[in-house]
């Protein structure tokens, strides 16, 4: 019995990563085509983008803060307190940015989306789509791609920035550093590929969120319920893999440029 549930699991994870990679295919083949529906793109960035900026910032500028506090007191007893400079700004804009950046938006637009286009579905609105002729993977899919392709990447560089200035504020106020040292030494830290490394990845976390969070709302069933199943599974599905994704880019980088 227990390997006839494991065939059936591992059957059913298959099936389901078909399904998603077919999802995605057809969504990102749908991106150069008319109607381009500029005007639900720019509302869509609207609502990822611009009402997320305010707990992206504040998550990155603590996260620098904290960073900056434990590690200067660790290393102080060294004597390497002028590396904290360099040490928070790799570690955000290469790791801690993007993924913080991105857990933040799964859990925020992520399940907005699942919820959104579950109920939809469970209201039948999306099957009166079909009958009007419009495309709902082309309305509802590429359009929330698009939109989280362009706006990951621009909070994930704005929280970067905010992340190192709160790791500024702590160097400078509390560990005694000079301003002027700690920003040297954090411009000077970063290479272009450390810059290439972090803008890569949120570009790999907003396909992840959004075809996550459109496939689980795409195949919600069982009315208000199902909705909330598909608004909890996106955002557990969707930082795991997050993490996962972070950790295999890390190993291609590593392996390409040797960093």
């Amino acid at each position: 019995m227990n390997q006839v549930a494991n065939r059936l699991t591992l059957f059913s994870f298959c099936w389901h990563c078909r399904r998603i990679h077919t999802l995605l295919i057809a969504a990102v083949t749908q991106i150069f085509r008319r109607p381009l529906y500029l005007g639900t793109i720019i509302e869509q960035m609207e609502q990822i983008g611009v009402r997320s900026l305010s707990i992206v910032l504040l998550t990155n500028f603590f996260t620098g803060m904290v960073l900056a506090l434990q590690t200067g007191y660790q290393i102080a007893r060294f004597g390497a307190k002028v590396y904290i400079g360099v040490v928070v700004a790799l570690s955000i804009v290469r790791e801690l940015g993007p993924v913080l950046t991105a857990l933040v938006v799964a859990g925020r637009v992520g399940s907005g989306i699942a919820a959104e286009l579950g109920s939809m579905k469970v209201t039948e609105q999306i099957d009166a789509m079909r009958a009007m002729g419009t495309d709902p993977i082309k309305k509802l899919v590429t359009t929330r791609l698009i939109a989280l392709l362009i706006m990951l990447p621009a909070l994930t560089i704005v929280g970067d920035f905010i992340g190192i200035i709160g790791g500024m504020l702590i160097s400078v106020y509390s560990l005694g550093l000079d301003f002027s040292f700690y920003k040297s030494t954090s411009i000077q830290a970063l290479s272009l590929v450390d810059i290439f490394t972090g803008m890569v990845k949120p570009v790999v976390f907003a396909v992840i969120i959004v075809t996550i969070g459109c496939y689980l709302g795409l195949n919600t069933t069982g009315g208000t319920q199902g909705v909330g199943k598909s608004t909890t599974y996106s955002v557990v599905v969707s930082s795991i893999l997050i993490f996962l994704f972070d950790f295999l880019l890390v190993k291609v980088f590593f392996l390409i440029f040797e960093v």
